[in-house]
């Protein structure tokens, strides 16, 4: 098989139709944003995704595998001043989990941080359980920062989240 394409484009409108299946999934929305836990009808999703279009303190990019629309990933608390911001993926179709989508699409949002963004650092917050996300970001370089003790609450049960960082300087 030839090597997947993995495309980062702007956001579309229509782009939210998928989302009505991928946020009811709880398989799919486990490790992901809290507000997702909570997010259900068509309408609550409707709300979410414009107010995602319209942040101008997010880039939010949408994640195209083979021309397919797979999920999204981008960078949130954009602060010019401190030049940083906080890495985010989500990729909500489930049949390209486990396939490297993360690792290059992670590495993508790096070459963006550092290069067009002008950023000094790049971090993010995973959750313990969340090996293969874990590990798709030690492979893109992210290094562990420490760890937020019970600070996720899933299926009835806290578990840590470790904080992660690159720098440009490790890019």
């Amino acid at each position: 098989m030839g090597r997947r394409v993995i495309e980062l484009k702007p956001l579309l409108k229509e782009n939210v139709i998928p989302f009505y299946q991928w946020l009811n999934d709880p398989e799919v929305i486990r490790y992901s944003l809290s507000l997702f836990q909570k997010l259900n009808t068509e309408e609550e999703i409707d709300f979410w995704f414009k107010g995602v279009l319209r942040d101008t303190k997010t880039l939010s990019l949408g994640i195209y595998t083979d021309g397919k629309f797979v999920g999204y990933a981008g960078i949130s608390n954009l602060s010019s001043v401190n030049k940083s911001g906080e890495y985010y993926i989500f990729i909500g179709d489930k049949s390209y989990w486990g396939k490297g989508v993360g690792t290059e699409v992670t590495k993508q949002i790096i070459q963006i941080a550092f290069e067009e963004k002008n950023l000094e650092r790049l971090m993010l917050t995973v959750s313990v359980p969340n090996k293969g996300g874990v590990l798709a970001y030690q492979k893109a370089g992210f290094k562990k920062e420490g760890v937020l003790r019970n600070a996720a609450l899933r299926d009835d049960q806290f578990h840590d989240k470790i904080i992660m960082s690159i720098l440009k300087s490790e890019y």
